[in-house]
């Protein structure tokens, strides 16, 4: 069942990597072009990134974190750098959401919208992408970066935390 869980998390993330990388390429290309001013083009425009957003993009990200939040618990792994993992998935997860944002508002706006520079997001997928994948293939030990944290951030709120949760 863990091998089933691990290979659909690593199709899904595969999938969901793959279609951030392509839609900044595309809006960026294919969202600036001169056949966007035709209805044709825009037609074109608005039914590649909206189908390979809502049908492709969306539930490959929903899969790949419903898997990979499956397999935290139940292979128990609750370790400092998977802690580091979920904090770049969560960027990538506000980026998917920016992404969407762009869809939404260059398919209601009939082509008269002004597309921020899209292909920039790539200087920020890219790295998440890398960071995520790091993690997960070395599993460093973060303890030296959780001692240069401020001490707010490493002790508890008035609460012990529960020893199966602490990663330190």
């Amino acid at each position: 069942m863990i091998a089933l869980l691990k290979a659909v998390h690593i199709i899904a993330l595969a999938l969901w990597c793959a279609g951030l990388i392509l839609l900044p390429v595309l809006m960026q290309v294919h969202g600036r072009g001169q056949t966007l001013r035709t209805q044709a083009g825009f037609t074109e425009f608005r039914w590649l990134t909206h189908y390979s957003y809502t049908a492709v993009v969306t539930p490959a990200a929903v899969i790949a974190v419903t898997a990979g939040t499956i397999l935290i618990f139940a292979l128990e792994v609750f370790d400092i750098w998977m802690m580091a993992k979920l904090l770049a998935v969560t960027g990538m997860v506000v980026l998917h959401a920016w992404l969407g944002h762009l869809v939404v508002k260059v398919g209601e706006s009939r082509g008269t919208y002004s597309l921020p520079p899209v292909g920039l997001s790539l200087l920020a997928i890219l790295p998440l992408i890398g960071v995520v994948l790091w993690l997960v293939l070395a599993k460093p030990a973060l303890s030296e970066f959780i001692a240069l944290l401020p001490e707010v951030l490493t002790e508890p709120r008035g609460h012990a935390i529960p020893i199966h949760l602490n990663p330190i």
